[in-house]
């Protein structure tokens, strides 16, 4: 298992970034989404845990053969998608995604999995242990601070709109992000995750998580840039108005994803 935490600052609330982050995941599942590859939405409800309180389900299904190195496409189906299932109890969430062949369990690689626990906080990412790992996983920990406008995105996602080193919001006068933003910006909160990468096959296991880190850590720090350069479309949405967008976005992109 290859276990990271990922520290991203942005440069919101806790409070604003409720709001953001959901209006990101749904626009960006839909812009990423096209020609049968891309993000379906299963499920998309309410949930309550005991210790959690009550909170948000989904179960989506990526479907991404097209879009993986051609060293990994050679070594599965071509019928093949990952379900996400995750369990949002803001400010905590959990995470978790499965491969899948068709509509059944995959049996090719049966013991790959990704887990992620995210915490969100009011600072700069000074709180040690975000989410109560174990000593032990403590020890193999490593943690990455991500830096939302500096640091080095694929160049197939670069967008002018979206470079932030150059964006600055009409309704909240925020950015552009000057290098280091993360001290003199106010409010500021920081996204805590944590990263479990478990591929448990002799030969390929280091290459596919080390591989497969890379790959969630691209996702993150596109995903937190969009949610701060779409930030004057969301910023004076209520939860009514968002919970609106994501029902007509995800049909929108349940459509793409399934066209023939």
């Amino acid at each position: 298992m290859l276990l990271k935490e990922y520290r991203i600052c942005m440069p919101l609330s806790v409070d604003e970034y409720r709001i953001g982050q959901l209006y990101m995941i749904a626009k960006h599942s839909h812009e990423q989404s096209e020609n049968g590859q891309g993000v379906e939405v299963v499920k998309n409800e309410e949930c309550s845990d005991p210790v959690h309180g009550s909170g948000r389900y989904t179960e989506k299904r990526v479907h991404l053969s097209s879009r993986l190195p051609s060293w990994i496409r050679s070594l599965i189906p071509k019928i093949f998608y990952v379900t996400e299932k995750a369990w949002n109890y803001f400010p905590y969430t959990i995470t978790e995604l499965k491969q899948c062949i068709s509509f059944f369990q995959c049996s090719f690689v049966p013991r790959f999995s990704i887990h992620i626990e995210t915490r969100y906080e009011d600072n700069a990412g000074t709180t040690d242990n975000c989410v109560n790992l174990k000593p032990e996983e403590l020890r193999q920990r490593e943690v990455d601070f991500v830096d939302i406008a500096y640091d080095e995105l694929p160049a197939k996602h670069y967008k002018e709109s979206e470079d932030l080193t150059k964006f600055k919001s009409k309704k909240t006068e925020r950015g552009p992000l000057e290098r280091g933003w993360r001290e003199s910006s106010s409010p500021l909160m920081c996204s805590y995750k944590v990263v479990k990468v478990c591929f448990e096959v002799f030969g390929l296991q280091g290459r596919v998580e080390s591989f497969t880190q890379k790959s969630v850590r691209d996702i993150l720090l596109l995903g937190h840039r969009q949610a701060f350069a779409w930030i004057d479309e969301w910023i004076d949405l209520t939860m009514e108005d968002l919970r609106e967008f994501e029902a007509s976005t995800f049909e929108a992109t349940n459509k793409k994803v399934l066209q023939s």
